[in-house]
């Protein structure tokens, strides 16, 4: 008879044979790199376009939006984006759910309410790490803290941060059928050690930001470390090594609501890998094709209000800060073929004097974005370029 101490042990070693030698197997396609290319493309445009800063907030809380709306979204949440935006807007830290609920005038359960807040928080979490100075490593604390701020209010206080200690099985929602089956809870903890070692090792500074982010990102779907609330910490923690590693792209994109759009295709390329002797290729031509399309998406928006870069020639380089409704009155020249005048700008704007209009305009002008064509009632102004 094997004693109960020597069996533990044994099997303690050999999990941690089994573990340390992990390594992603994957290999570099056509198809990665068309998309890794796009990626930069996009990256280089949104980083260095014209007029971009004043439209920054604006930007970032529209992708904000969209991640909590899409991140919930895709697990289930039933609020609409239109709710999300609204509870992004009004909630307090201080707030319970129904008190968040009632200022943002949405009539849902708590839970789901709960949810978007979390959501909302964990991205808020993610923010002051990724402009955190003294940052030097990922750690599994901070994959805690993420899932804990994911689950809080919905899961107990101590399942919160906590590695499951249970078998769990994913099912099919529609047939109930079980999809896949996660390690067993014991091997959770060194499976973690050793993604993390990998994560933080020399030999993955050669991987490149945004496959290192997929890796991460299909490994805690795979490994399941918590009870609930894995598919929403495997994205925020893959958007962390984003954040970290210098694809932030001024925090103005959303690729959760790539995957929630197209949800279907998501669950089936993460369970592809297991199905094909955990190759994680095909998974991660899907990641930066997602990621290539959000980026690309946010660059043709961003082209368009920098008109195509051609201001930034004219302004010899510098960028302009503009006002919300200088933004809605250059949005309207573009509109509208390039032109305006200040009675369509009234229409657009009722609640706005003509006086301050005029003046906008020749803000615009004195700023060399706008030129005015014409004079006394039959003037128009166009843009620059």
């Amino acid at each position: 008879m094997i004693p109960e101490l020597f069996l533990v042990l044994s099997i303690d070693a050999v999990y941690a044979t089994i573990t340390a030698m992990f390594s992603p197997n994957y290999t570099i396609t056509t198809a990665i790199l068309s998309n890794i290319g796009h990626i930069e493309a996009a990256r280089e445009v949104i980083e260095n376009a014209a007029l971009v800063p004043a439209w920054e907030a604006r930007f970032r809380t529209d992708a904000l939006v969209r991640t909590v709306h899409h991140g919930t979204h895709l697990e289930g949440n039933p609020l609409s984006r239109a709710e999300a935006e609204r509870l992004v807007a009004v909630y307090s830290p201080v707030d319970e759910p129904w008190m968040a609920a009632s200022k943002a005038e949405i009539v849902a359960r708590d839970r789901d309410i709960q949810e978007v807040i979390n959501y909302r928080n964990v991205m808020g979490y993610l923010d002051s790490i990724s402009e955190d100075t003294s940052f030097t490593t990922y750690t599994e604390a901070i994959l805690k803290k993420i899932h804990a701020t994911t689950v809080d209010r919905i899961l107990p206080p101590e399942v919160g941060g906590a590695y499951r200690t249970v078998q769990v099985v994913v099912k099919d929602a529609a047939t109930l059928a079980v999809t896949f089956r996660p390690p067993p809870a014991v091997e959770v903890p060194y499976q973690m050690a050793d993604l993390f070692s990998w994560l933080n090792s020399a030999e993955t500074k050669g991987h490149h930001a945004v496959l290192k982010a997929g890796v991460v990102h299909y490994e805690l779907v795979r490994i399941h470390p918590f009870t609930d609330g894995n598919g929403r910490t495997a994205r925020a923690f893959a958007l962390l090594v984003l954040l970290r590693e210098g694809y932030d792209v001024k925090r103005f994109f959303s690729i959760e609501e790539y995957f929630d759009r197209q949800s279907s295709e998501y669950y089936t390329a993460l369970q592809h890998v297991a199905r094909g002797g955990y190759d994680l290729t095909p998974w991660l031509e899907y990641f930066t094709l997602g990621l290539a399309a959000e980026l690309s998406r946010v660059k043709t928006q961003v082209l368009k209000l920098s008109q195509d870069l051609r201001l930034k020639g004219e302004l010899g380089g510098r960028q302009v800060a503009l006002s919300e409704r200088q933004i809605a009155l250059l949005e309207a020249m573009q509109a509208n073929e390039g032109r305006l005048t200040v009675g369509i700008a009234r229409r657009l704007l009722p609640k706005v004097s003509r006086d301050t209009l005029i003046r906008d305009f020749n803000d615009l002008i004195r700023k060399r974005v706008i030129k005015r064509r014409g004079v006394t009632k039959g003037s128009f102004y166009v843009l620059a370029a």
